[in-house]
């Protein structure tokens, strides 16, 4: 698949990863994408429009209101012109104006004129990213169909560290490729079904914990409740965003995939999208500890004992469910025993909003294409199955929506 023929118009506003805009515009180009770029007064400050009119071949806009445009009204002419809005980067600054519904600029106001789907990749400090404005901008965004890619966690402009980092462009062009532009009247899933309207973040897989280059601590997760779970979200209404361990399991239409190894860059990539989604379900079996001080090369077979300090990883569940206007949260326990008992002490330890358990061992629950789940909230219970796990999936998910919609 490619963007071929695809008429994108590339906002960037003004943060220092605007740097990165150029190469995006060049790979949007090479994918098959005709490009026209709108800059920020904030974003002239850190790439000039020269740059990016020799790399779009076409003229930059930069003005709201432009006299060589056809009768001043440049926002218009792009509005009307693009299959797809694309700004990268997405300031908070960018992000709060978008929400608020301003058109004192040019970017602003074709973002209000346009009807084609609109995407924001998101670039900032850490710090500002998880600022409680900024997230509840972002969900304001979401919810008006506003699609999100990124931020990424990693190194930042101030020599800090965390979420914050615009997406690279490759990884950017290769999710506008896997979600094709359509009417953003339309949008990208069902207008009918029991979640249509919402944001589900969903977690599949296991984790792997490094030990040396080549060896590492997992689990048997195969991912394949959680993909079948992304499945039936997306067929359900909603908007999926898929956090997945390593896995096989092929991505389900229309779902956004972000792929991770281990259970902190699973913990970050949760974290960053949490506050933005209506429903979180915890599907992944991440690790709870790693390893203290795995090594960069392989460690050699001494035939002696070896003992290996391990530390425990964040608790994604936990963390999501103390968010403050947090998502409905949904998690799993995978038992051998007890399953009801360890359960219900889960469900009110974590302050879950519901949990789905399952027997695990002896052939029951990982890598198996079937399932059983019993699925528990504050005050009621059902059991579900055994049956295919995509059954079992639809089935939850019809359970999780009337809950959440009496939460509402």
């Amino acid at each position: 698949m490619t963007l071929s023929a695809e008429r994108i118009v590339l906002g960037v506003s003004g943060g220092i990863a605007a740097y990165k805009a150029p190469d995006l515009v060049r790979r949007l180009r090479e994918a098959g994408a005709e490009v026209r770029v709108v800059l920020t007064q904030g974003a002239r400050a850190f790439v000039g429009p020269l740059t990016f009119q020799a790399v779009s071949h076409q003229p930059v806009h930069t003005d709201l209101l432009d006299p060589a445009a056809e009768a001043g009204m440049g926002h218009l002419e792009l509005a009307r012109w693009a299959d797809r809005v694309v700004i990268a980067p997405a300031t908070a600054d960018c992000l709060a104006r978008l929400a608020a519904g301003l058109a004192d600029d040019l970017l602003t106001t074709l973002c209000l004129a346009t009807e084609a789907p609109i995407t924001v990749c998101p670039a900032m400090n850490h710090v500002m990213w998880r600022a409680a404005a900024t997230q509840d901008n972002l969900a304001t965004l979401v919810q008006r169909g506003i699609d999100v890619i990124g931020p990424e966690e990693g190194s930042l402009a101030e020599g800090e560290s965390g979420p914050g980092r615009l997406t690279e462009p490759a990884e950017v062009v290769r999710r506008l490729i896997a979600a094709p532009a359509a009417p953003r009247t339309a949008g990208h899933a069902p207008k009918s079904g029991p979640l249509a309207g919402r944001h589900v973040l969903i977690t599949a897989g296991p984790t792997r914990e490094a030990i040396d280059a080549v060896r590492f601590i997992a689990n048997r997760s195969s991912g394949r409740m959680g993909f079948a779970l992304a499945a039936a979200a997306q067929a359900s209404g909603a908007r999926v965003t898929l956090i997945a361990g390593p896995s096989t399991e092929p991505t389900p239409t229309n779902v956004e995939r972000i792929d991770v190894e281990t259970a902190l860059e699973m913990h970050a990539a949760t974290l960053a999208r949490a506050s933005a989604s209506d429903l979180f379900i915890a599907a992944a079996a991440v690790a709870d500890y790693r390893v203290a001080d795995p090594v960069t090369h392989k460690l050699k077979n001494s035939r002696e004992q070896q003992t290996l300090a391990l530390v425990a990883n964040p608790d994604i569940l936990r963390d999501v469910a103390a968010l403050p206007n947090g998502p409905f949260t949904l998690g799993f326990a995978a038992e051998t025993e007890a399953l009801e008992e360890h359960a219900r002490h889960k469900l009110t330890a974590k302050g879950l909003d519901m949990i789905a358990a399952n027997r695990v061992g002896d052939g029951m629950g990982f890598e198996v294409a079937d399932n059983t789940l019993h699925v528990l909230w504050p005050d009621g219970a059902v059991t579900l199955g055994p049956a295919t796990k995509g059954q079992i999936a639809h089935d939850l998910l019809t359970i999780a929506g009337e809950q959440l919609d009496g939460a509402g």
